[in-house]
């Protein structure tokens, strides 16, 4: 008895504590960039907590309405020129950028549809998501009709495996994206709603 309620008030907690904790970090990350002389100590001679998250969020909510418009992208592209012609700071910088415009763009579509996956071999499967198709020379080398797909690991989805496989061993899911992730990050314990399994024949 003592056991069960005790694992019972870890499920309530775990959830909570974890997603406070990350709050936490991101709020504390953010207002480690702001300058020194934009804080509230140095404004108000206090200290004001979420003052430096509140101002990134100011700061990058007026990134996105400036440009919005047609001057504002040309000082994006002449700022994403000059970072361009640095070696080291151009290769990250690209990087992170597909990715983010990738993930984060509002008509992005980084997974399309969750699916099943035969991984890591035969007779062992798993849930990936499409993320599109093989392009450029990649795509002229492999033969027949093939789909990219993102297979990430559990319990942390961010990571994961980029694999290009034949469509026709795909296998498409109904379930919605958010679902699969959930079923993933819970390790199989959370099962998507809308499938029932047959019971087994004695």
């Amino acid at each position: 008895m003592f056991k069960r309620y005790f694992v019972t008030g870890l499920l309530i907690w775990i959830p909570l504590v974890i997603t406070l904790w990350v709050l936490n970090l991101i709020v504390t990350t953010l207002e480690g960039v702001v300058p020194t002389i934009l804080t509230s100590e140095y404004l108000f001679g206090r200290h004001i907590p979420g003052f430096g998250f509140l101002l990134v969020v100011v700061v990058v909510l007026l990134t996105g309405l400036t440009t919005a418009n047609l001057l504002g992208r040309k000082l994006v592209q002449g700022w994403e020129s000059i970072l361009g012609r640095i070696p080291l700071v151009r290769s990250i910088y690209n990087s992170v950028k597909q990715v983010s415009d990738t993930v984060l763009a509002p008509n992005g579509q980084a997974f399309r549809q969750a699916v099943l996956v035969q991984y890591p071999r035969q007779g062992c499967w798993t849930i990936a998501f499409l993320t599109g198709v093989p392009g450029g020379e990649v795509a002229l080398k492999l033969p027949g009709d093939h789909v990219s797909v993102y297979v990430p690991t559990t319990p942390n989805p961010t990571s994961g495996f980029f694999l290009m496989i034949p469509r026709a061993d795909v296998v498409e899911l109904s379930m919605s994206v958010d679902a699969a992730l959930k079923y993933i990050v819970s390790m199989g314990v959370v099962a998507p709603a809308g499938g029932t399994i047959p019971p087994r024949s004695t």
